[in-house]
């Protein structure tokens, strides 16, 4: 289905207007959803309910958390956990092609936040897309936000709680029978992504039944989830100093890597199913048994012609400066004319498959002033491609050319790249290397915990123990295909249906620029059939592909001890916890080590003993004021692919590169302290300072460690050592306006800001990186405003956050920044009948696009132009 770009805009017109305009028009008679008793404020509407909800979960919590509710089943305040997320104080997401992905707490990147799925670990899966691995990242796009019931933002751990997070523990819930009671919801919708101008359709089914008696339940769910999306992009690899030294006859000037203009599509379908049982034989027993599958396809389909200025890996061809030609901003080529350039018609296809799969079985028994819980959880990621042929398949044609580029109006403008060779025809190239790259990740969880609690009076309130033991592992293989035609054969030898041009005519559209947006493109079937023959499917893996594959398994047994207190000093009533957590993580990083052609089997275990002590105080300073301060040690472990032994040795040199099997976790030392006034029962002005100390901070250097057979060579990896400070304050703001005259008092407003500032000194390569940690953006808000009003529900949001470190550079080449990045979204209910409600929401109004730039606003990065995304549907609650 398509549907014009002038009725997108009109939509989301729309949708700008009757988020402003509704208050005015709404009915105005008595609102019986909203209403005041004394200072207790009911309120009814759907946003602000969950809002009501996260507010008391806040204000009782013994711990500093933040969270999201969803009070109506099957209805989350957007399409997507991770973009739920964002609009949690100290949170920012990352939005690859514009779907929310990973999550950052306070400054934190995703590798220090720990995933829980009703409060047990979850297998992570991978990245195979391309060549990269994100080790410990949890995905949210594999969990639908319609199974979701509530997600808690813990920033303050205590000692009962599963260690791994810098961050934050992010625990996700799901639906259950008990808390659902008998209903059942079905929610369809269209998704339309603008630059595609195509609908696809997504339906969520959520049935629940308990019985008369409250002592059984089940719930089922299902979904099926599409969307087409296409974003245009113009990449850069970086800039590096001195690949023009000798030419230039200086030494220290920055110019471009490899560029590309790309087109990138994906084809998403996810399926996914839920399984809730209850069994209730009495008040004091309660068993619950969770179960979730999901399948998520992303058919990735790229097109684009990548430019190399400083590419001289092919025989025949170097680059080379034309005299007179450049043009310095500083020690920046901003500006420059380079013959013998290879232009690279290419085409990348993969079919990326995620499963996960996850089973728990939780038993809770309270009796009296006893409680007693135990935990079984299983789960199990797998990534993978379905078959060879749709594993990453790069399909590739040159030419080379002179190259004229201008950078000068910095990173938010295109550049000028052009050539006098015309890029969409196929008798100026020449076939290049065609490469499979198939990658195969799974990922397993087992976890089983035990608590026992005893409830007193006086000061000790409650003492608990309990111990867990997690099991993990995970196994990476990739492997290489790679055919080599003979040098200086034509394309045209395979025939005219082996390319295409560029099938989009508005590439880039409304941004200058002098760049190629139309060119030759391969087709990736007759690539297939002319070089992937059953001799190369069959052929053995090869040291390369034995050398990037790696098994890395984790044992680990913890215990701790937690006692609550509970007293007052005057009419301020304290409550709060203290605990210790002692970790004993047992680790085996096995892969192989390659020395040319030879290649070792190698495991190498470690084991970390850690203890982990927690403290958290609450103060209730008035019945509206709340006070708190904590102070915990944490840890986040190694990413398994910094860990993993995934090392190539040099033949001739005693030096090596790739993981660090020595690696130990990340340790930090935190301090937090916060105030929260509930002036009522759905608002509240709150505010946090915060404090972490790391230490073990891991860093890119140079060490020896001993190979067999070789003894000790240097290794140039990722190691401990380094130090950072991450600190800052949050506020937060969130109120419904009920004490204005009709129809204004179903207006409300939410707010939040938060700062981090790092104080950290590290290098990567001899490069020394100060004061900036990955990810950590120094500034993030986010506003919220809504209206609920008899049958309509408006709201209005923008998230943003400040430009952040995504690439430390090298000794040669500049860090990458990715630039800062709002996000205006709005949405319009209106319950149609008393069990039908009909949705239109939009994402990215405002059309904003994602920037990097290395280093300098003048050296150019990437752009990203996805358009606006519409969903639009309906709801029926039976």
């Amino acid at each position: 289905m398509r549907i014009t770009k002038r009725a997108l805009a009109s939509s989301t017109s729309a949708i700008l207007f009757a988020a402003i305009a509704l208050p005015a028009s709404a009915q105005t008679e008595p609102d019986a959803e909203a209403g005041v008793r004394g200072e207790d404020i009911v309120v009814t509407g759907s946003y602000a309910r969950s809002l009501r909800a996260a507010t008391e979960a806040k204000r009782t919590a013994s711990y500093q958390v933040d969270s999201i509710n969803s009070t109506d089943i099957g209805k989350f305040p957007t399409q997507n956990v991770a973009e739920a997320l964002q609009l949690v104080t100290g949170v920012a997401i990352t939005r690859p092609r514009g779907e929310g992905l990973n999550v950052s707490v306070r400054g934190l990147g995703p590798q220090f936040q720990n995933t829980l799925l009703n409060g047990s670990p979850v297998a992570v899966n991978e990245v195979i897309e391309n060549g990269g691995a994100a080790g410990r990242q949890f995905r949210f796009e594999m969990l639908p936000a319609e199974f979701t019931s509530s997600i808690d933002v813990i920033k303050t751990p205590t000692g009962d709680m599963t260690e791994g997070a810098l961050g934050g523990n992010i625990n996700v819930k799901t639906f259950e029978p008990f808390d659902v009671g008998t209903k059942t919801t079905l929610n369809v919708r269209g998704t339309y992504t603008e630059q595609t101008g195509k609908v696809k359709p997504n339906a969520t089914l959520i049935t629940s039944w308990v019985n008369n008696d409250d002592t059984f339940g089940i719930l089922v769910g299902g979904q099926y989830w599409a969307k087409d999306v296409r974003n245009d992009r113009w990449y850069n690899a970086g800039w590096y100093k001195d690949r023009f030294a000798s030419q230039l006859g200086q030494t220290g000037l920055y110019l471009p890597t490899r560029t590309r203009a790309t087109v990138e599509t994906e084809k998403r379908e996810r399926i996914s199913g839920m399984l809730s049982m209850q069994w209730r034989p009495n008040p004091e027993m309660t068993t619950t048994l969770n179960v979730l599958a999901t399948r998520l396809d992303v058919a990735y389909d790229e097109y684009g012609l990548d430019i190399y200025p400083d590419d001289s890996s092919v025989v025949g061809h170097r680059p080379t400066i034309v005299p007179g030609s450049v043009v310095l901003d500083g020690d920046t080529v901003v500006k420059a004319t380079i013959n013998d350039v290879r232009f690279m018609a290419s085409r990348e296809y993969s079919l990326n498959r995620h499963d996960l799969f996850n089973v728990g079985l939780r038993q809770t028994w309270d009796h009296d002033a006893w409680h007693v819980a135990g935990t079984v959880n299983w789960s199990y990621a797998h990534s993978y491609h379905p078959s060879y042929d749709v594993g990453t398949v790069r399909s590739r044609a040159m030419f080379f050319a002179p190259l004229t580029y201008d950078a000068t109006r910095g990173y938010k403008e295109v550049p000028d790249f052009n050539t006098t060779i015309d890029p969409t025809n196929p008798a100026n190239y020449q076939l290049y290397q065609f490469n499979i790259a198939p990658k195969n990740s799974k990922d397993w969880n087992f976890y089983t915990r035990a608590d026992v609690a005893h409830d007193f009076e006086g000061v000790i309130s409650k003492l608990a123990v309990g111990g867990e033991y997690q099991f993990r592992k995970r196994d990476y293989s990739r492997r290489d295909f790679i055919v080599n035609p003979v040098a200086g054969t034509p394309l045209s030898s395979l025939g005219s249906g082996a390319y295409e041009q560029l099938p989009f005519d508005d590439y880039l559209q409304g941004l200058g620029g002098n760049i190629p947006r139309n060119f030759l493109v391969p087709v990736t079937s007759a690539y297939l059939d002319a070089f992937f023959t059953p001799t190369v499917e069959n052929s053995a893996l090869t040291p390369a592909d034995l050398a990037a594959s790696f098994r890395t398994t984790e044992k680990i047994l913890s215990a701790y001890a937690r006692a609550d207190y509970d007293f007052s000093l005057g009419s301020v009533a304290v409550t709060g916890n203290i605990g210790v957590r002692y970790v004993h993580t047992d680790q085996v990083a096995g892969g192989n080590l390659r020395s040319g052609d030879a290649i070792t089997p190698v495991k190498y275990p470690k084991t970390f003993n850690n203890v982990l002590p927690s403290f958290n105080l609450r103060a209730e300073l008035t019945p509206s004021l709340v006070g708190r301060l904590s102070a915990s040690r944490v840890l986040t472990r190694p990413n398994v692919t910094d860990s993993a032994p995934r090392i190539t040795i040099s033949t001739d040199a005693p030096t090596a590169s790739g993981g660090n099997p020595d690696l130990v976790p990340f340790l930090a030392t935190q301090f937090d302290g916060s105030l929260e006034w509930y002036f009522n029962k759905s608002g509240s002005l709150t505010g946090a300072v915060f404090y972490k100390s790391m230490d073990d901070y891991i860093t890119q250097q140079n060490v020896p460690i001993d190979i067999p057979g070789r003894g000790t060579v240097q290794l140039s990896t990722q190691v401990n050592g380094g130090d950072a400070k991450v600190y800052g304050f949050e506020t937060a703001y969130q109120q419904v306006f009920t004490f204005l005259p009709q129809p204004f008092n179903g207006l409300g407003f939410q707010a939040s800001y938060t700062r981090t500032s790092v104080k950290a000194n590290y290098t990567a390569g001899s490069r020394v990186i100060k004061d900036e940690m990955i990810g950590l953006s120094k500034n993030s808000f986010n506003v919220v405003g809504f209206f609920e009003k008899g049958p309509i529900s408006t709201r209005l949001s923008y998230v943003w956050r400040d430009r952040y470190l995504s690439g430390t550079g090298s000794t040669t080449q500049a860090p990458t920044y990715t630039a800062a990045f709002g996000s205006l979204d709005g949405s319009i209910a209106y319950r149609l009948t008393s069990n039908v409600t009909l949705s239109l929401e939009a994402i990215n109004i405002a059309k904003a696009r994602q920037y990097t730039y290395n280093d300098l606003p003048i050296r150019y990065g990437d752009i990203n132009d996805y358009g606006r995304t519409i969903l639009f549907g309906a709801r029926a609650e039976f």
